[in-house]
């Protein structure tokens, strides 16, 4: 059994005699040598038995010499190595996974996998791995590997994507390696046209789901996709993926450019990092496509009933001005902050139930009614950013049905929330504006070829 109790913390920094150092060092270069990961190797797994949790692997390793480290052979350790970089070797050793299940902590992982308690501490009290394990999420996989005499060796887990932490047991300390993968870049052009969906007309044009909620989210502010959409309605996009070099997995897609025309109106937007690492999409001009106010404060929901002064009330069967715009949607979907602000009222409040009431500066309010609950720890006086999760859908007070009821105010009065004109978030910084329009430049070329040849595709396809 390994002892850690010479070193409580499991620093990388500590002190240890010259005498112990050198008998380690003799002993250790006779008897054979440590375990060093090879990340290169990992797409290369055989898989050798499954239960119902765990199943083990096998993948190649490089052994260095092992040695009892000082603690500048720890810091050594501690640094981000490529993947690429290490060499292959015919020593290998064998991983373990065992994946997450409900009711998991790190003990009863530990206790079901008969590991040792002592090295479990080592990794909840390092502040490097405590940060991973204190909290483990259903269906994460923990990754091991135990020694000849049975006891904890390796643990590895990804810390993005690209990176891998793994860490090494010694008898004495845990010794940190960061592994990195190598990646590269590619730019595709992509256009569609809708026929009935954004969501088809996405998949048709090979956009994943998330890359075709980004374009709506870069044009929300200017069109209500779930009310605006029409059937001949174009897009085209340029996106930057960042893929693995090992087997083009796309790990990371950025719109750069894009384009989208609604009942013959063209909207673009070009993405845009500052020198302070900022990043924000613009029109062509540098203007910001943000606005102050979110078109719509829930995602892709139905209009049920529009902003009318002299609506039929459907609960009390007499004329009734109906201030704002009803958002149908099944109970419990989240309703957004449709602007920066702070809340005035959050309770029932008459025919409305349960509603959350926002000041926005000096001019601006909005109110959201009909909840079947409120977002957990705001109350009056809470501060909220746009976009925020506020409450959820439902039907309390008198509503026929789960819906959102949303009203737009200017200066105490009520305006239509889907015609208002919403005021403009800041443009660009002028100081930036030359590196803008020099970065847009390219951009807006591909979506000019874009656009000049879907149109030539129509033209051939209506001779």
């Amino acid at each position: 059994m390994r002892d850690f109790k010479s070193s409580p913390s499991f620093s990388h920094h500590r002190k240890k005699s010259k005498a112990p150092l050198i008998l380690s060092i003799l002993a250790i270069g006779i008897a054979g040598g440590s375990f060093w990961l090879m990340s290169s190797e990992e797409s290369e797994h055989d898989v050798i038995t499954t239960d119902n949790n765990s199943q083990t692997i096998t993948v190649p390793l490089t052994l260095p010499p092992q040695r009892s480290l000082q603690s500048s052979d720890i810091k050594q350790s501690n640094q981000t190595e490529p993947a690429s970089e290490e060499k292959q070797s015919t020593p290998s050793t064998t991983w373990k996974q065992y994946t997450i299940a409900s009711g998991d902590s790190l003990s009863k992982v530990f206790d079901k996998l008969n590991l040792s308690h002592k090295d479990m501490n080592a990794l909840l009290t390092n502040k490097t791995s405590k940060k991973h394990f204190k909290v483990l999420n259903i269906g994460e996989i923990f990754e091991y590997s135990l020694s000849d005499s049975g006891q904890l060796a390796l643990v590895r887990y990804d810390l993005s994507p690209t990176k891998t932490q793994h860490i090494h047991f010694t008898d004495h300390e845990l010794i940190f390696k960061t592994t990195t993968r190598e990646t590269h870049t590619r730019i595709v052009k992509t256009s569609a046209t809708i026929s009935s969906s954004l969501s088809l007309a996405g998949q048709e044009a090979g956009l994943s789901n998330k890359q075709t909620m980004n374009i709506a989210n870069i044009f929300g502010w200017d069109i209500d996709f779930a009310l605006d959409i029409r059937k001949g309605d174009h897009f085209n996009a340029v996106i930057e993926e960042t893929m693995l070099s090992e087997d083009d997995t796309v790990i990371e897609s950025n719109i750069l450019a894009a384009q989208f025309t609604n009942h013959g109106k063209t909207f673009r937007a070009i993405r845009y990092t500052d020198p302070k690492g900022n990043t924000a999409y613009y029109t062509p001009d540098g203007k910001s496509l943000k606005r102050a106010f979110l078109r719509s404060p829930v995602k892709f929901a139905r209009v049920s009933s529009r902003f009318n002064l002299k609506r039929k009330h459907p609960v009390l069967n007499k004329i009734r001005a109906h201030k704002g715009v009803d958002y149908a949607a099944r109970s419990g979907t989240a309703i957004r902050a449709a602007g920066a602000g702070k809340i005035i009222h959050r309770g029932r409040k008459g025919g409305y139930g349960r509603t959350v009431v926002l000041k926005h500066g000096s001019q601006y309010s909005t109110l959201y009614a009909h909840m079947s609950n409120y977002k957990r720890g705001l109350k009056h006086g809470s501060k909220v950013r746009q976009g925020d999760i506020i409450g959820y859908v439902g039907q309390s007070g008198l509503a026929t049905g789960p819906h959102l009821h949303y009203e737009f105010r200017v200066n105490g009065v009520h305006k239509d929330p889907l015609r208002v004109k919403l005021p403009q978030a800041k443009p660009i910084k002028k100081q930036y504006l030359n590196d803008f329009l020099k970065t847009s430049e390219p951009l807006l070329a591909k979506l000019e070829l874009l656009d000049q040849n879907e149109q030539n595709q129509l033209l051939a396809s209506n001779p």
